[in-house]
């Protein structure tokens, strides 16, 4: 279980990273990482670390597609993390 915990909060932090950096590529005026990679990263256990980048970061908060779909993942991954607690 413990292994689980620590593999959920690396996502975490790569999504977190992931979305930092956007911010700061989007302010150098660089290239930036695709919406679609954001939006995977958060999908993929990241959403809690994604959902805060976003308002530690003031990033991607416009966006409807990710004002949606980031809580809804952080939804289902707390739910998926509880009945797997409970599973084991």
């Amino acid at each position: 279980m413990r292994y689980l915990i620590f593999v959920i909060i690396m996502l975490n932090m790569i999504a977190m990273v992931l979305f930092g950096l956007d911010k700061f590529l989007a302010i150098k005026g660089k290239c930036r990482i695709k919406e679609k990679y954001l939006i995977t990263s958060a999908l993929f256990f990241g959403a809690i670390g994604a959902y805060l980048a976003m308002y530690l970061f003031h990033h991607k908060t416009h966006k409807i597609m990710f004002n949606t779909f980031i809580p809804l993942f952080c939804i289902i991954q707390v739910v998926s993390i509880i009945m797997l607690y409970n599973c084991i």
